[in-house]
Order: structure tokens, then sequence, then C-alpha cells
């Protein structure tokens, strides 16, 4: 293993951690093997504490490759209430209002799902989400009571399923969802709320797949960490070398290539010279 030059780990996020905190432990467990003071280690698609799921981190020159990894296409699985909203459109804030619900039936919502979430669809981020306003997460304003204002963005949703439905009894649903990056969820679900003439907030979240790679692939934290106890590492100086001995290459290739362009040009212009 070298997480100098580049380590990709999939992490089943455990539920209340945040992404980051993901990072500080894989970062501080590879700075004790290596022995060295930094390293840089990120994650590709940030989870909420609340939910759970695919969570890919990078080290090293593996950073570089962080957005092209969360680019990919996502699949969740969704656990909606309506009837109810909360500020954050998740459970990390307590209900702030409640509506009627009464008059939902599976066959609306199937309806509504297909009809207004499938495809190109537009959507405002939560205000509790790490949207910049003026350079700030909007998250650490909300959390202040400011007024957070966000614009829409265009987002692909490929395929929306309904996958248990609790109407007419309870108010609830679970739904299969595959998108583009950039949806939040829980803004997805508030919408669905009004879509349906309701309110309706996320009572759980996890994200079964990012781009090829499934849930059922991924570490758990604890087992990642033990296994970094113990695999072997590529040791920083070695690392080095390794570095610059594929420089030394890539310049040596180089320098073949510039050689025999110069050659061929050379054999190019000697017809002409014989004939003169």
């Amino acid at each position: 293993m070298n997480p100098i030059e580049g380590e990709i780990f999939y992490i089943d996020k455990p539920l209340k951690w945040t992404s980051f905190e993901v990072v500080k432990k894989v970062r501080a467990r590879l700075r004790k093997r290596l022995d060295i003071k930094s390293l840089r280690v990120g994650h590709a698609g940030t989870l909420d504490p609340l939910a759970t799921g695919v969570l890919t981190i990078c080290t090293g020159r593996a950073t570089k490759r962080i957005e092209q990894l969360q680019a990919g296409i996502k699949e969740y699985i969704a656990h909606i209430r309506l009837g109810e909203t909360t500020p954050s459109f998740d459970l990390e804030t307590p209900v702030d209002a409640t509506y009627p619900w009464q008059h939902i039936t599976r066959e609306m919502v199937e309806t509504t799902l297909q009809d207004q979430f499938t495809g190109t669809i537009k959507q405002v981020p939560p205000a509790f989400s790490a949207c910049k306003i003026d350079g700030k997460p909007a998250y650490k304003l909300a959390r202040k009571g400011r007024e957070v204002e966000i614009s829409a963005k265009t987002l692909i949703i490929d395929e929306i399923e309904l996958m248990e439905c609790g109407f007419p009894q309870e108010p609830t649903m679970v739904i299969r969802v595959v998108c583009s990056k950039g949806t939040y969820i829980r803004a997805l679900a508030r919408d669905i709320g009004v879509a349906l003439g309701s309110g309706a907030h996320l009572t759980a979240l996890r994200r079964t797949r990012v781009g090829d790679i499934t849930v059922d692939q991924c570490e758990t934290v604890e087992a990642l960490l033990a296994r970094l106890e113990t695999e072997d590492m590529v040791s920083p100086d070695r690392a080095e070398q390794e570095r610059l001995e594929r420089e030394r290459e890539i310049n040596r290739a180089r320098a073949r290539e510039l050689k025999a362009q110069r050659e061929a040009q050379q054999r190019a212009k000697q017809p002409r010279q014989s004939q003169l």
C-alpha cells in the first residue's frame, strides 16, 4: 500500500459521523503508521451525519481524482415521512409544522414521482447544506437563524422507485433514487411533500452506490483502521524514490520521442537535397 502516492478506500459511513470525521480517523492512522506529520486525505461526495453508506476516501496524490470520483451516478434509499416538516428537512432539527396527509394515496404518490421527479428537474438546495453564501457554508448561517437564499440548480433523476408505501394507514414511504451529482435527497423529500399537497422530511437515508461501487463492496471504518495497522506500507522515502524514478522515465520517454521526431524530419529533407 502506498498512501503517499495515493490510495482510494470505500467506506460504509456510520450513522451520526460526519464525512470529515471519517477522513480525520483515516488520516491519523496513516500518519502514525508512516511516522509523518502531514498527509493529504479527502472524501469524494459529502454524506450528512444522519446518512449512511458509500463514502469514498482518497489519500496522497489520489486526492486529485476527487472531482472525477464524486461526479459518478449515485443511488440512495430514502425513508420519508409526510405530514410534517423540519427546517433541515431531516431529523437534525425538530418538527416545525404539520400538514394534512390523509388525502394521499399510493397511486397519487407513484404518479407524482414519475411525472414530476424523473428526468431533468430544478432543485433549491437546503439552507442546512454546504452550499456557499458569500464564501460561507449555508448551514453555518442557517444554524444562527439567518435567512439563506440559494439559487435553484439543474439536476437529473435517472430513476425513482416507490419501494414501500404506508398509505393510507401511515404517512410514510421508502423510495430508491438514482441521480446525478449535487442532488440533495433532503430537498427532494421536501419537494415531494409539496407536490403531494402536504409536507415531508427524511427519517433515514442510505447511499447504496456511487458510480460502479456498491455499499456491499465497502468496509466499515473499524475494519479499515484495523487493516491499516497490518498492511505493508511503502515508506515515505521509498515513495519519493519511486516518484522520482517515474518522472525520470517520463523524461527519458519524452527525450526518445523528440529524438525520433528530429530524425524523421532529417530523413524527410534528404531526398530534396539529393535532387538539388
